[in-house]
């Protein structure tokens, strides 16, 4: 099977779900060819529901969007307050 390897950046809430990254920190991830966002998403196990906006190579792209080898993802969360 090929794979590619993209890096993937949590922020705010969701980087808890890997306490070993820093603030700003990237984890490189090893994917079949042409992965999805929504499957990117299913191997962190972080819910559809808890992401608002991801980001690939700095463009806003959507959930059924192809990642490619060498992509930088970075996924964000609804923002809360008040």
């Amino acid at each position: 099977m090929t794979m590619i390897e993209v890096q993937v950046r949590l922020f705010a809430n969701l980087r808890q779900r890997y306490s070993q990254l820093g603030i700003g920190e990237s984890m490189t991830l090893a994917l079949p060819t042409d992965p999805t966002i929504e499957q990117l998403l299913a191997r962190l196990q972080i819910p559809a529901e808890q992401v608002k906006i991801v980001f690939v190579n700095h463009v806003v792209r959507k959930m059924d969007y192809c990642l490619a080898d060498g992509d930088e993802v970075g996924v964000f969360p609804p923002v809360g307050g008040g």
